[in-house]
């Protein structure tokens, strides 16, 4: 499994980035939206898959979470993708846009390891051995 983490903050990506690996995910990584598309358009030209779902800030500069998320929306190729906003926006106003927007689950910072992977759960992409309680936490 693939997924794309996208977040201006370095410590955040290093956060998400940390507990998706430790599924066994292979993660690609970008600071701000059109980054993400560009690690991605570059993942794909080199014959990677679409990833199975990219876990993406609000609040970034260039092109912010809820435009990457209408970008890949709009895109044939990559509708397959799940969407997760994680973010510290938490009123429910921008979580009714990024849901409208395309987005399939919402994170709220701060958050937990655990709680990631249960919205993974939810979205049907926690690979097995986490799933079966072989992820260790510590």
């Amino acid at each position: 499994m693939i997924a794309l983490v996208v977040d201006d903050s370095r410590a955040m990506r290093r956060i998400v980035s940390g507990v998706l690996r430790r599924t066994g995910m292979e993660v690609l990584e970008a600071g701000d939206g059109q980054e993400a598309l560009d690690v991605l358009d570059q993942h794909l030209a080199d014959g990677g898959d679409v990833p199975d779902v990219a876990c993406i800030d609000w609040n970034m500069p260039v092109m912010d979470g809820l435009e990457l998320v209408g970008t890949l929306r709009r895109r044939r190729e990559l509708r397959s993708m799940a969407l997760m906003m994680v973010t510290s926006e938490s009123e429910q106003s921008q979580m009714v846009k990024a849901l409208a927007a395309g987005a399939h689950e919402y994170l709220f910072k701060p958050f937990t390891p655990d709680a990631l992977l249960a919205k993974l759960e939810l979205l049907g992409l926690l690979p097995e051995p986490a799933a079966a309680g072989g992820a260790s936490w510590s």
